[in-house]
């Protein structure tokens, strides 16, 4: 059996087009809504990790000051190693501490808790820490 050009071509457009009209449009459109380009994600991982760095400088300047050396070593804790724990923690752990630890300090410089209080929140903060890294 010999096959004319013709019925070739019918053959093709046939084909082509019960293809198209087999797929619903909506999943073709639905799927190109769903691509992220790669610099979208390298914009993301940049955003993630410069956050995490903020969060990092925030609860190591927190944890580093003068009083609250002396609040862990009234505590019997190793300021070193509260200060080495909190690199273990994850990015929502370390944005909710940084959090707590931001709002202690506006707290403490408007003269909203006294320096008991501030003692009490660092020690309570360092403990979270080495707790939250030794369950990891």
């Amino acid at each position: 059996m010999h096959l004319e050009p013709k019925q070739i071509v019918k053959a093709l457009t046939a084909g082509v087009l019960v293809s198209l009209f087999a797929v619903p449009q909506s999943l073709v459109a639905e799927a190109s809504n769903h691509l992220v380009s790669p610099a979208d994600l390298q914009k993301a991982a940049v955003d993630a990790s410069q956050k995490r760095q903020q969060n990092l400088d925030t609860l190591n300047g927190f944890l580093s000051s003068d009083k609250a050396q002396k609040a862990l070593a009234s505590a019997h804790m190793n300021p070193q190693e509260v200060q080495k724990a909190v690199a273990g923690l994850s990015d929502d752990e370390l944005a909710q501490l940084a959090t707590r630890a931001n709002k202690a300090q506006a707290d403490f410089a408007a003269g909203n808790m006294s320096d008991h209080d501030l003692l009490i929140i660092l020690i309570a903060v360092a403990a979270l820490i080495l707790i939250i890294v030794a369950v990891h």
